[in-house]
This record gives structure tokens, C-alpha cells and sequence, in this order.
């Protein structure tokens, strides 16, 4: 009997929080069964399904936490609030996928790995931190923080000053067996939760987690090319990538192939911080032997696996 197709599935951290008035752990819960909902239709026509996400609005929520309580515990490091989002959100996810299966009589389990991702040390992000977490400061708490913990921090578009920190490219999975044995084993994977969490060896080779965050799709899309997964799904705000987005000739795009995506990316057709990190990964997967990518909207998975929607990336 062939194996089943492997599919990796993206679903943005941001797609779990509706709107401002949306953001409660219950509203997170119900995102999350909408969204589980559309992937276990995938599940049912017989694909293998890991899940990655984002985490984003949640570690933020968290350092927020943490900021409000410095005064009576202490600082929450930012790979451990990478480590406890993986366990919260995969909690959610699985939940929701074990009363999904339920309702369907499905007889099928998720399982969330707690995912370590490796990265360089001499990655050049650690010299040059670019991406922004945490809540906006005055110039003055920001100094001070600069001056005590040794943050590196910006001024952020008029709106206050925040803290960056590396955004390093994600080297490997450091629990690629151990979600790949869960697969073959018949289990629905969640991993690699807010792009894994960013850990370094030491010059004894053992791990230690860093002050990081990886970018959710390119670390899926490593997962997708170390496991090779038929497909690579990501699953965001919009039906169908468009070129020339929300310009009077915008144009959707059904089907692009490897060399059309290196083409637009360099044209800059892709926002950056949004849809262009999505066609990097993309085009990292297909370079790295991928077989297919699609990216569309979590109700429209199925009609796009149908060939429907969506826009389908291919060599």
C-alpha cells in the first residue's frame, strides 16, 4: 500500500486573533477550531499533516506580562516565551483536532512537539537585530532598558520606540526525527511552533537557547524540505497572491513557477515583513527539491487542493 501524501501546513500566528476585540484565550480557541476544522477536511482526503504557526500577537502578550510584573517576578527570556506559546497554541490546536475527529468518527490523534530550531551564531542577524517584538516605549523606558538588560532598540515609525532582536535563518530541525517518526506513526503533527525555538551549540556542541525569533515560513519550509513533504501549504490572510497588490493593476496569480517567483520577488511585487518572506520560503523549498506550494486562505484549502484557488507555486 503506497504511504500517504506529506503536506506542511502554515497557519499564521496573527490568523488566531480575529480583531482587537477578538484577542482573549477563549477568542484564540475558537480561531483555532475554524482553522483546525479546515485542515482536518485535508486530513480526511488522506494527507499526512505536520502544522507550524506563528506566535507573534501571543509572545507579545507575554513580554507585555512580563513588563507589568517586573516590579514582583522575574523577566520571562524570549525562548522561553517561544517555548511556552508552542505548548499553549498546541494545546489549542490539538484540542480542537481531537473534537473535530470526534464529531467526524475519525479515529486519528494530534500530537504538539516542543521544537527546537538551530541557528548560526555567526548568522550576521545577531551583529544587525531587525525584528521589532513587544509593546511601544517612551525614548526614556527604552534607554534604560537599552542600559540594564542590553536591549538593542529602534524608533519605530513615529509610533515609539520597541525592541528588535535577531532574526537569524533557520539552519535545522532539531526534532526533524522525532516529528517525522510521529508521522509515519499516524499521528497529526503540530511543530516548529513561531518558527522553532532559536537555539545555538556551543563549542561542546550542546544547545542553548538565544535571545531570537525565526521567521515562522522559513523555518516551515525547512521542515517541509528535511521531511520532503509533497506539498507545502501556507495558509494566511488571502485567497490568492497577487502582483501589484492593491495598486489599480493588481493582478492575481494562479500558477507561478520557480523562475517567475525569483523574477517578481526582485521586481519587489511582494510587501516586505508580509507576502515576501511567504515567497522566499517557497522558493527555498522548491530550490531544496520541493514538489509543490500553495498559499491561500484556511477556508478555501480544500478548493484550492482541488485546484480551485489559490496560487500554486511549482519548479
Amino acid at each position: 500500500m503506497p504511504s500517504k501524501k506529506v503536506a506542511v501546513v502554515a497557519v499564521g500566528g496573527n490568523s488566531l486573533i480575529k480583531d482587537k476585540s477578538h484577542q482573549t484565550v477563549p477568542d484564540q480557541y475558537a480561531a483555532s477550531a475554524e482553522s483546525m476544522a479546515h485542515i482536518a477536511d485535508m486530513i480526511e482526503a488522506d494527507w499526512d499533516v505536520v502544522i507550524t504557526h506563528g506566535n507573534g500577537p501571543q509572545v507579545g502578550f507575554i513580554l507585555r506580562r512580563s513588563e507589568l510584573a517586573l516590579h514582583e517576578l522575574h523577566p520571562v527570556p524570549l525562548d522561553y516565551c517561544g517555548a511556552d506559546t508552542q505548548g499553549a497554541i498546541g494545546y489549542m490546536f490539538q484540542q480542537a483536532l481531537y473534537n473535530e475527529f470526534r464529531q467526524r468518527g475519525m479515529d486519528k490523534q494530534a500530537a504538539t512537539v516542543v521544537t527546537q530550531v538551530l541557528v548560526d551564531s555567526k548568522d550576521p542577524a545577531f551583529v544587525h537585530p531587525t525584528k521589532p517584538i513587544g509593546s511601544f516605549m517612551d525614548e526614556s523606558a527604552a534607554v534604560k532598558h537599552r542600559d540594564k538588560e542590553g536591549w538593542s532598540v529602534v524608533e519605530d515609525a513615529g509610533r515609539g520606540w520597541r525592541r528588535v532582536v535577531p532574526s537569524p535563518i533557520p539552519v535545522r530541525i532539531v526534532q526533524r526525527d522525532a516529528i517525522l517518526a510521529l508521522i509515519k506513526a499516524g499521528f497529526v503533527v503540530i511543530g516548529v511552533g513561531g518558527g522553532g525555538i532559536p537555539v545555538v551549540e556551543d563549542e561542546k556542541g550542546n544547545l542553548i537557547g538565544v535571545e531570537a525569533v525565526i521567521d515562522k515560513d522559513f523555518a516551515s519550509a525547512l521542515l517541509a524540505s528535511s521531511i520532503q513533504a509533497d506539498l507545502f501549504l501556507i495558509s494566511t490572510a488571502i485567497e490568492k497572491v497577487a502582483l501589484n497588490f492593491n495598486k489599480p493593476d493588481q493582478s492575481w496569480l494562479d500558477r507561478v513557477t520557480l523562475v517567475e517567483a525569483k523574477r517578481y520577488l526582485v521586481e519587489g511585487h511582494f510587501a516586505k515583513g508580509s507576502m515576501e518572506p511567504k515567497v522566499q520560503a517557497i522558493i527555498g523549498y522548491l530550490e531544496d527539491g520541493g514538489k509543490q506550494a500553495i498559499v491561500t486562505t484556511p477556508e478555501n484549502i480544500g478548493r484550492a487542493l482541488a485546484g480551485e484557488t489559490g496560487t500554486h507555486f511549482v519548479p
